[in-house]
């Protein structure tokens, strides 16, 4: 549900919120985007992906590959959990998902390439320096042509949670578009930013007021354009349409069924109060606790109305060096990992009711894996060698294992698969490749970006 600011509500201002949020344009250029996807034509595929972005680098062992047999200091400090997949185990916090494993496909031999902080694979060189779903929206159109609602959306704590802390940029800028331009930035919903300057997107109903009102607001609005511009062309007329359709009805989890906003839920699982503040990183815990599942909840009203790519991420919170500022392994994984669980187990399960697994594809992985070995703190360190991928629906087959690694965990002994294999992966589930080759309208690094990238092999 939108709710404008009281300030400058007049025609400019209105204007330049654009699409109030619908993919950051100008008014007109709704009807522009819609003309974009028809010469898309067979090229976009209707599916999108969820891409929840594990930022601070997870561990290997902890999640995914526990290495039960390995010694003392290498093997999971967490322990490990049987899945549904025989002899197949998790890491012990991962009891929902490992009910959950003939659902998802685990990938072990995935390598980041190198053990920096930063926000790859979302944004990195082989991106071009974009958001991917803003290279996926250069191809797509940066709104649906039916139901307006945006392509591209990334998704942080506040966008459900309005108390929590601004999203982190130190290590990247999620919205970053590369030479695509501002017309590709991310939707950024309760974010702030230059694309909200004039408009407020707030999910609590308290503060969501009352539609009817809004839309009377709406078509006030709308005759005084008409009456101070001589009437609205056709462009701005279906962007009114759009807006006045309930595309943001998506970004309000007041019309979800309680029973499921329940079922998603963390924040009842770790209470703050429980969160030791010896740690300098105890808000970006909290933040996380509170806010996964019903960001990830946001994310799956999202995909159903049209969006093609959403990126969620909590702040900063898999980094498990056990020092000052993160938490020792096992302490963290109980703050981290124990929401994880309940959120992605409660998407999965939800998009599978819904008959959505073969149209929504989620990826779930950090910027990094943590060091095969326990530090003297307890802690796992910076490791580019090795990290866990997760997917599960988008028509794939799964209940599977992909690659292998290394006795300690430290690197991929068979199969290897690299950030450009996981962009392929997105790419070629969203797109066409073969139809894309043959738009004329798309820069040529982008079509070369998207046809070149080779998806992981063994995920069929």
């Amino acid at each position: 549900m939108l709710s404008f600011t009281e300030k400058n509500l007049g025609r400019r201002s209105f204007l330049r919120v654009g699409s109030l949020g619908l993919g950051g344009l100008s008014l007109s250029s709704l009807l522009g985007a819609k003309a974009l996807a028809a010469k898309a034509g067979g090229a976009v595929k209707d599916k999108s992906v969820v891409f929840l972005f594990m930022h601070g680098g997870p561990s290997q062992t902890e999640t995914f590959d526990p290495k039960m047999t390995a010694p003392a200091g290498v093997r999971s400090v967490t322990g490990e959990v049987k899945t549904t997949l025989p002899g197949v185990t998790y890491g012990a916090t991962f009891q929902k998902l490992a009910r959950l494993a003939h659902k998802m496909a685990v990938v072990r031999s995935f390598t980041t390439g190198n053990a920096n902080h930063d926000i790859k694979p979302i944004v990195c060189k082989e991106t071009l320096g974009a958001n991917l779903g803003s290279l996926y929206a250069r191809v797509a159109g940066t709104n649906h042509p039916v139901s307006g609602m945006p392509r591209n959306v990334a998704l942080f704590p506040r966008a459900v949670v309005p108390k929590s802390q601004e999203r982190q940029t130190q290590f990247g800028k999620f919205d970053s578009t590369g030479f695509l331009g501002p017309a590709y930035t991310p939707f950024i919903p309760g974010g702030g930013g230059d694309l909200q300057q004039d408009m407020l997107l707030n999910l609590p109903r308290g503060r969501l007021g009352d539609r009817r009102g809004l839309l009377s607001k709406l078509d006030n609005l709308k005759k005084s354009l008409d009456g101070n511009s001589g009437g609205l062309d056709r462009f701005r007329e279906q962007a009114f349409e759009a807006l006045l359709g309930g595309a943001g009805d998506a970004f309000d989890l007041s019309k979800e069924d309680p029973k499921v906003v329940e079922r998603y839920d963390t924040a009842p699982l770790v209470p703050y109060s429980s969160i030791r503040k010896v740690w300098n990183n105890h808000k970006n815990y909290r933040d996380h606790v509170n806010s996964l599942g019903k960001l990830m909840l946001m994310a799956r009203r999202l995909v159903e109305r049209g969006c093609g790519f959403v990126t969620v991420t909590t702040n900063f919170v898999w980094d498990f060096h056990a020092d000052k500022n993160n938490a020792t392994v096992t302490e963290g994984m109980h703050y981290v990992g124990h929401p994880f669980d309940h959120a992605v187990s409660a998407f999965i399960e939800d998009i599978h009711n819904r008959g959505l697994q073969d149209k929504v594809l989620l990826v779930c992985c950090g910027e990094m894996g943590r060091s095969p070995k326990i530090n003297k703190n307890g802690g796992r360190d910076h490791w580019g060698k090795l990290a866990p991928l997760m997917l599960s629906g988008g028509g794939f087959n799964h209940g599977q294992v992909i690659g292998e690694s290394t006795r300690d965990g430290g690197e991929p002994n068979s199969d290897p698969v690299t950030m450009n294999n996981l962009l392929g992966t997105v790419m070629h589930s969203l797109l066409d490749v073969g139809e894309v080759r043959l738009m004329e309208n798309i820069p040529g690094k982008v079509k070369s970006l998207i046809a070149d990238s080779e998806p992981i092999k063994n995920l069929s």
